[in-house]
């Protein structure tokens, strides 16, 4: 599953994001760039691949060993972003910081936002993706061994509720607490707004999926957009892409 997970975030590297970043950032190949939960790092590889001043932070020392023994120049420091002391653990500022499919597990938003702000220079970018928290896997019941994890929603039910089809349906026991606490730590669009705005960032490109990028590369599923209605965004799409710039009178 490593492996698997290494090779498929290079493909949605050279598939999705270096085309997007080309095209959204001006002199891109020419950016130093942090990954936030950079995982088994495959995006960092390949941007190290092709010159690129790359650096990440994985609060997962597993994941964090996988990745060094793929590529063992890459800069990974194991660490948490949300925090207080994450900018001087880092230690340096960037002109591109990506975080994807993070801000969803993260409890303490607001200092991860700060910290964010105090990442990116003036002037710099920074690349959010993640499920809204209302949307129908925001749970990510998928992990699940029975039918439960394709039952859309399931994380919003009452555990009154849950841990009787959990018995049900053999489920693993820990099924419950695992959805709700995603479900407990999600982002709604809204209040990601408010967070990156409070926070000196303004908004270059903000795109709400109902079939998001990455589930062409999972399931052949084309890349099919919804428009950005605040109610219906958070209940009745997947996935919520934001390029953000930081305010250059902010330091």
């Amino acid at each position: 599953m490593p492996e698997e997970k290494f090779y498929e975030q290079k493909d949605h590297t050279n598939n999705y994001l270096l085309p997007y970043f080309k095209k959204h950032i001006p002199n891109f190949e020419k950016l130093k760039v942090l990954e936030v939960g950079c995982a088994e790092a495959g995006l960092m590889d390949r941007l190290s691949e092709l010159g690129f001043e790359v650096a990440g932070i994985e609060i997962d020392p597993e994941r964090a060993k996988i990745a060094n023994e793929k590529n063992p120049d890459l800069k990974i420091i194991v660490g948490d972003i949300s925090s207080p002391d994450a900018p001087q653990t880092i230690g340096e500022k960037f002109d591109l910081v990506i975080m994807r499919e993070v801000i969803e597990h993260i409890q303490d938003k607001e200092t991860t936002f700060k910290n964010l702000s105090g990442l990116v220079k003036p002037g710099g970018y920074l690349y959010v993706s993640f499920p809204p928290k209302y949307s129908a896997f925001a749970g990510h019941q998928q992990v699940g061994l029975s039918p439960l994890k394709a039952v859309p929603w399931v994380h919003l039910l009452p555990k009154s509720i849950l841990n009787p089809l959990v018995k049900l349906f053999k489920e693993h026991p820990n099924f419950v607490n695992h959805v709700k606490t995603d479900y407990g730590t999600g982002m709604a669009i809204g209040k990601f707004e408010k967070l990156f705005e409070s926070n000196g960032f303004e908004v270059i490109l903000e795109e709400i999926f109902i079939f998001r990028p990455i589930y062409q590369l999972r399931f052949g599923l084309p890349v099919l957009k919804s428009p950005n209605i605040p109610a219906v965004r958070e209940v009745l799409t997947f996935g919520c892409e934001t390029l953000l710039r930081k305010n250059r009178d902010d330091s």
